[in-house]
């Protein structure tokens, strides 16, 4: 291990959709995290690993922070709120692109009120979005909010300043040793994995609320000896409406997640992947503690 080396716990805090898991496969140089145009994509922590020459940044992308309207709702928030807890450092993320809301501001006070000081790193992201002539001023609405916070502005899809974010990010981390192996990037297996992009294709491609009351089960996840492997999967709804939609018309819907997923589990698993998905209703699964956990919440 090389003189002065760092490595720590990142916790990477914002609102729903303000570009946590873009931020975070962009670091990586390759996609572990489902990404979608639509808010609370993430449901749950997920560690993203990048091990450089003189640090390992192990960073914890979080469910966006909300108002919850169900238990699963609570329980994001609640995964938010642990990993705020058990950091080395914060990431406060936010989208330059609107003024602060009323879940940037709860979001600001929870990390004021944390009892170990943890640093923090104001993230203005999607910079690429707006009249550069008025990000001094929308900076200065997001720093009123954590005056001792440090500033970076970025631009998550184009790359813009994450080399002056890392370098912020390190400066900042204790020295120490890494924590998991080099070529790690990340906690989930390929099981996890697989199901968060099967539900990311159904984001996509599904419309209205649909896509919110999807969650994805992987019944079996079979390697073939030089084929690749097999994975059955079953997606679930939480009403029998949802199911023909998600279906669609002689099964073209889920023909289509099917196909995008397929080809996302194969660009990340770099090998041939046979898939199969059938769909179930489980009424109001987003309330039903027993299912929550069934299904890992």
């Amino acid at each position: 291990m090389p003189n002065n080396h760092h490595s720590g716990f990142i916790a990477i805090l914002g609102r729903p959709n303000v570009g946590k898991s873009t931020l975070l496969n962009i670091l990586l140089g390759q996609k572990i995290a489902p990404v979608s145009p639509r808010p609370q994509t993430t449901r749950k922590t997920q560690l993203g690993i990048l091990t450089l020459d003189n640090a390992q940044l192990i960073f914890i992308d979080t469910p966006g922070v909300h108002q919850p309207r169900h238990k699963l709702g609570e329980k994001m928030n609640f995964e938010a709120q642990n990993a705020l807890e058990d950091c080395d450092l914060i990431l406060f993320m936010v989208d330059i692109t609107s003024p602060p809301t009323p879940e940037d501001l709860q979001l600001a006070d929870k990390i004021k009120a944390t009892k170990t000081k943890t640093p923090v790193i104001l993230v203005a992201n999607k910079i690429d979005q707006i009249d550069r002539s008025t990000l001094p001023t929308a900076l200065e609405d997001y720093q009123s909010l954590l005056p001792l916070a440090a500033v970076v502005a970025i631009s998550a899809t184009n790359g813009e300043n994450l080399e002056q974010l890392l370098s912020l990010i390190i400066s900042r981390l204790p020295e120490g040793p890494p924590f998991y192996p080099v070529e790690q990037i990340t906690d989930l297996n390929e099981r996890e994995l697989a199901a968060e992009l099967i539900r990311e294709a159904c984001l996509y491609i599904l419309r209205d609320e649909v896509p919110h009351g999807i969650s994805v089960r992987i019944d079996q996840y079979i390697e073939r000896e030089g084929k690749g492997a097999y994975i059955e999967a079953t997606i679930f709804v939480e009403r029998q409406s949802h199911k023909g939609i998600v279906i669609g018309q002689g099964g073209l819907m889920l023909k289509q997640i099917g196909t995008r997923a397929r080809q996302e589990i194969e660009m990340l698993t770099s090998r041939k992947i046979y898939l199969q998905l059938r769909v179930k209703v489980r009424n109001n699964w987003r309330n039903d503690e027993k299912m929550l956990r069934w299904l890992g919440y």
